[in-house]
């Protein structure tokens, strides 16, 4: 089998949509997915023995060289597709499949030498391509596979195939292409000729050279044409021929298919985020190294523990009492949900030996010992997602503490950028082994004996998974030490997670009849919008079809045209805000206030699915989504809440101080961000600013645009604004200009003056940048790693996409680790007071605090002191409190 790569990956790019494939740093996977999608089902159903890809090097063949406008009006390869091709060679290279590729020639001309040498040989050949000229290699021997549907459906080509669909020989193909021409390749044919006339002279004159001999033969106005024509079609003719004779640096015996670099493959597969079990197991399922059909089957599955079910009285204590003193696993099976729940079964894995019980058979004795183990913490714990598991101990009355090693946090820090930490990836990815469901876990794995076949099954992939975690824990321990971490997994992640968990678990208080209220007024307000479009538009339509907005807007209205996408014009936000300047109809206005309250409305009814029995939220908190180290949250997401708007605002209002508790504080940060570039680059005029008291953004308005501060007007002050939040995160001149509405030259000069007022923030951003491209990284403050090895990549999107991550990561990961410090530091200082507040959120550079009556200004000089101490910046950290009996009266 033959694949043309070039040809098979650029119809896998328009097949899939672009926008749906990519990484977390932009990395478009199309083209690479399709292909490697096309490549498994195809090797799975045709089972050849010998396998190799072909690519073209550039568009500077012999052919160019022969005819120069040859291919010259194919449109420029878009970048997305570009950057995938190496992908794909790597892959390819993973899977020990032979990639070829000839300077001059094409990929046709190497899949003709290849196919010609085995069908001498005897061999059956399969050439999978999208370029018709390959059918002219067509034989009894050689069979092509065409797609005729993306690259999901392929029709065989057969000698009696192509005879059926263009009435020619399989050796007469060229002869048919070079007097129908291809536009596709830029050769013209002759007016008026299509395949059936092509067709008809080449049976008729038996050979495309006797046709040109006999031209005379063919009369009429079509004749004449053909003969005004002769030059070019006997040039095609040259051009369509494929050459059979390249010389290569694999000849057929070499393309014999061999085992994966496993590993490899698997690593490649992570680092594009392709984490569909159907097609991991499709492409593992290429390999013809042994008996393994998938992925998972060639991984170990597991290792041998000594296994307990301890279902005897006294059983679990005998146990921790053997073998709880050094590091021993937890695994467990919990639910929770509105901050309630329960643990259904429980692993534990120490040396060689594993356990497993259930919760709820536990007798007194064996429950008393279980909870002052976990309680204590002399005892080291590893667990997998340690704040998960805390969440549900605390709910069947357990608290852990002694926690040394979480094995999803671990991986977390040493790469940040991956998108999944489960557990079962990780095994598979650092032990080779996998943890197979209970329903296949292998019997005899674990030696005990069980009454219960289903029951011990479980207990085997529960032991299994603690085991993992075990295993897992020993592996972090070392390889957090070699990427800089150990000290920030132990002195800060560790200790967040627990504090998270406890602040999952108290929940915030809310308003669930001023939720009510707020649903039923945008629901009001969204119906309005409705009605005042139906009347701007002079009759009903569905607000929610671009399809419809695209016909009213640019058709009956015949506003300005927007973005030219697939479907038609863009109708998105930014088009829609576009129009509202661009036009006095008011039906653009209308369409972005209708999906303002939509937006509002949906937040609204997200929070009332959330409150409780007890009228509280509870969040939950991610450590482990943002590159960068901060936190977000989600059930619901508190950072969707808007507070630029009154509306916003006001959804904010229905979270409330709860009963027992006094008022509610809110503390943040004021410009952390900015703060820390000052800090970094050492820019003795941003960190004056900073330290005169004055209004920052005013006081950098004045210098770069060199009025008195008392003339900096609200524009000056807002483009100062964007730029130095815009520098902080790797905003381009363009990005900026889009943003305050300006053309990019003005943009553009704006940066120059400000760099030439500021240049220690000029040479830090450029330092930075470089630093990161030698050493492969960049770092916080507190040593927290973003690994990007695209800096050095030689895809230009991809390139810049990693340097503007190399300016954003050191400041924005600075301030995350920062606000974590702070937490730890409130919460600490908090219990030695033997305080009863407690904190409840955090949410961007903000913390919420729940105030126990008696206790408010004791709970904020204690907030503003810990806040301001966290770290030592050179422009001081500067920490706002409000109080109120809401979040949003708590405003500052």
């Amino acid at each position: 089998m033959l694949l043309d790569g070039h040809s098979m990956a650029y119809r896998a790019f328009f097949a899939l949509p672009v926008e749906n494939f990519s990484t977390t740093t932009g990395q478009s996977t199309n083209a690479v997915y399709g292909f490697a999608s096309m490549l498994a089902n195809t090797v799975r159903d045709e089972q050849p023995t010998h396998l190799a890809v072909a690519f073209d090097i550039s568009r500077q063949t012999f052919r160019a060289a022969e005819f120069p406008e040859y291919k010259a009006n194919r449109a420029k390869t878009p970048d997305e597709f570009k950057s995938q091709i190496g992908l794909i060679h790597e892959l390819l290279d993973a899977m020990s499949i032979p990639r070829l590729a000839v300077d001059g020639f094409e990929a046709d001309d190497v899949i003709a030498t290849l196919a010609t040498a085995a069908a001498a040989r005897g061999f059956e050949v399969q050439i999978v391509t999208g370029d018709r000229d390959s059918l002219q290699l067509v034989s009894e021997h050689v069979t092509v596979l065409y797609p005729t549907k993306g690259v999901s459906e392929l029709t065989r080509y057969t000698p009696e195939k192509v005879a059926e669909k263009y009435g020619v020989r399989p050796d007469q193909y060229p002869d048919l292409a070079a007097l129908r021409g291809d536009p596709s390749d830029n050769l013209p044919g002759i007016p008026g000729v299509g395949e059936k006339t092509a067709a008809k002279w080449v049976n008729q004159f038996g050979s495309f050279d006797e046709l040109v001999s006999r031209a005379d033969e063919v009369k009429g106005k079509i004749g004449e044409k053909l003969r005004e024509h002769l030059d070019s079609v006997k040039r095609n003719r040259v051009l369509t021929e494929l050459v059979r004779d390249v010389e290569l640096p694999l000849g057929v015996d070499d393309l014999v298919r061999s085992g994966f670099d496993k590993p490899a493959v698997g690593q490649i597969l992570e680092a594009l985020e392709f984490r569909n079990p159907n097609f991991r197991e499709r492409v593992f399922g290429m390999d013809p190294s042994g008996a393994a059909e998938t992925e998972a089957a060639e991984l170990a599955p597991g290792v041998e523990v000594e296994g307990e079910l301890l279902t005897e009285p006294g059983a679990l204590a005998a146990w921790l009492d053997t073998h709880g003193k050094g590091l021993v696993a937890v695994a467990a099976v919990y639910e929770w949900a509105l901050g309630t729940g329960r643990v259904q079964e429980v692993a534990l894995a120490a040396g060689d030996s594993a356990a497993w019980f259930d919760p709820a058979q536990l007798g007194e004795e064996d429950d008393r010992a279980f909870a002052a183990w976990l309680a204590d913490p002399a005892a080291p714990k590893a667990l997998h997602i340690a704040k998960q598991v805390m969440r549900a101990f605390a709910e069947q009355g357990w608290t852990i503490a002694g926690v040394t090693a979480d094995t999803a946090l671990a991986a977390y820090l040493e790469k940040p950028g991956r998108r999944t930490f489960t557990l079962d990836v990780l095994a598979e990815e650092y032990l080779a082994r996998s943890l197979a469901p209970a329903a296949k876990a292998e019997t005899g794995q674990l030696s005990f004996d069980t009454p219960d076949e289903d029951t011990g099954s479980a207990a085997r992939a529960l032991m299994n998974q603690a085991r993992a975690v075990l295993d897992l824990a020993e592996l972090f321990a070392t390889r957090l030490g070699e990427v800089g971490a150990a000290e920030l997994f132990h002195d800060m992640e560790l200790p967040i997670a627990e504090l998270l968990a406890r602040m999952e678990r108290y929940g915030i208080a809310a308003d669930r009849e001023w939720l009510t209220g707020l649903e039923a007024q945008f629901t009001a307000e969204i119906q309005r919008c409705v009605d005042e479009a139906h009347a701007a538009a002079g009759h009903p339509f569905n607000l929610g079809s671009p399809k419809q907005l695209q016909e009213i807007l640019f058709g009956e209205l015949a506003l300005p045209k927007t973005k030219k996408i697939k479907t038609g014009y863009t109708t998105d936000a930014d088009a829609l805000t576009w129009l509202a300047t661009q036009t006095d109809n008011e039906l653009p206005v209308i369409l972005l206030r209708h999906r303002d309250q939509a937006k509002l409305r949906t937040t609204v009814e997200g929070l009332l699915k959330t409150v409780s029995p007890q009228g509280r939220i509870h969040t939950t908190f991610n450590q482990m989504v943002a590159a960068t180290g901060r936190l977000s949250s989600e059930g619901p997401n508190l950072q969707n809440i808007p507070v630029r708007t009154e509306e916003g605002r006001a959804i904010r209002r229905a979270f409330v101080v709860g009963e027992g508790y006094e008022s509610l504080l809110t503390a943040d940060y004021s410009q952390i961000e900015l703060r820390i570039m000052a800090h970094l680059s050492e820019d003795e005029a941003l960190i004056e600013a900073f330290e005169s008291g004055e209004d920052l953004h005013t006081t950098v308005a004045s210098q770069v645009f060199e009025v008195a501060p008392t003339a900096v007007d609200a524009e000056m002050r807002r483009k100062i604004k964007a730029m130095s939040y815009g520098l902080a995160y790797g905003l381009s001149a363009y990005g900026l200009s889009q943003q305050l509405g300006i053309k990019p030259a003005e943009a553009q000069g704006l940066m120059d003056t400000y760099f030439e007022r500021f240049g220690g923030v000029r040479d830090y951003l450029h330092r930075v940048v470089e630093e990161a491209r030698a050493i492969g990284y960049t770092e916080t403050l507190l040593g927290r790693r973003r690994y990007l090895p695209d800096l050095t990549s030689d895809n230009r999107q991809r390139r810049e996409m990693a340097e503007r991550m190399a300016l954003n990561a050191p400041i924005q990961g600075s301030a995350a680790d920062i606000v974590k410090i702070a937490m730890l530091r409130v919460d600490r200082a908090l219990t030695e007071a033997g305080l009863g507040s407690r904190m409840l959120l955090q949410v961007h550079d903000e913390i919420v605090l729940e105030v126990a009556p008696g206790e408010r200004e004791q709970v904020e000089a204690l907030v503003r002191e810990q806040m301001a101490g966290a770290y030592p910046l050179r422009a001081p950290l500067d920490v706002s409190v409000g109080v109120g009996p809401d979040w949003e009266a708590a405003a500052h």
